[in-house]
Parts: structure tokens; sequence; C-alpha cells
């Protein structure tokens, strides 16, 4: 089992077995199906036609992150994880936005 510290640093004390591996999968994608904006993000492909593509390999480095370091690891990399692909989700549907304000004026 992981422990966190006071200062958000989470010390993996072992490698995780395959079935907690896949509960933790699961965890993962129960989680990020209820954050609505990403879910927006991938479902009007504000990030390009690669949205869903984003968001699994999201999921993956989350995933990843938890299961297979073994150094320890700041909460907050985590948050600029998520952040970082939010941000990329985004990003598309904020540009055709803009190239819509333009072609306006």
């Amino acid at each position: 089992m992981e422990s966190i510290n006071r200062n958000g640093v989470v010390t993996p004390s072992r490698c995780l077995k395959p079935e907690i591996v896949s509960r933790l999968q699961e965890g993962i994608s129960v989680l990020l199906s209820r954050w609505t904006g990403l879910q927006m993000a991938v479902k009007y492909e504000w990030g390009g036609r690669d949205s869903l593509k984003k968001f699994e390999q999201l999921a993956a480095d989350i995933l990843s992150w938890f299961s297979q370091s073994k150094a320890p690891h700041c909460v907050e990399d985590l948050r600029i994880c998520c952040m970082r692909a939010y941000y990329l989700l985004s990003t598309q549907r904020l540009r055709m936005e803009a190239l819509r304000k333009l072609q306006s004026s």
C-alpha cells in the first residue's frame, strides 16, 4: 500500500498484483468518467479527432504513475498531469472559437 506524507509525497511500498492493478484501472476510469469537463472535451472532440486517444493516454499515465514507479511522487505531479491532459483536450476547441471570431469580424 502506498503512503502519503504531509507534503503530498506518495511513496509506493511494493509492486502491485495484477488484480489490484485491474481494480485501480477501473477506479481511474470511474473517476475520469465523473470529470464533466473532460468528458465534454472527449465527446465534442475539443482536442481534435484524437480526443478519445488523448483521454485513454491520460488514464494510462495515471495508472502507470500509481503502479509502475518505485520512486516517491508528489501529488502535485498527478494534478499537473491531469491538467495538462485537459488542456490538450480543450485546446482545439479554443482555437476553433478564436478562428470563428476572426472570420466573423
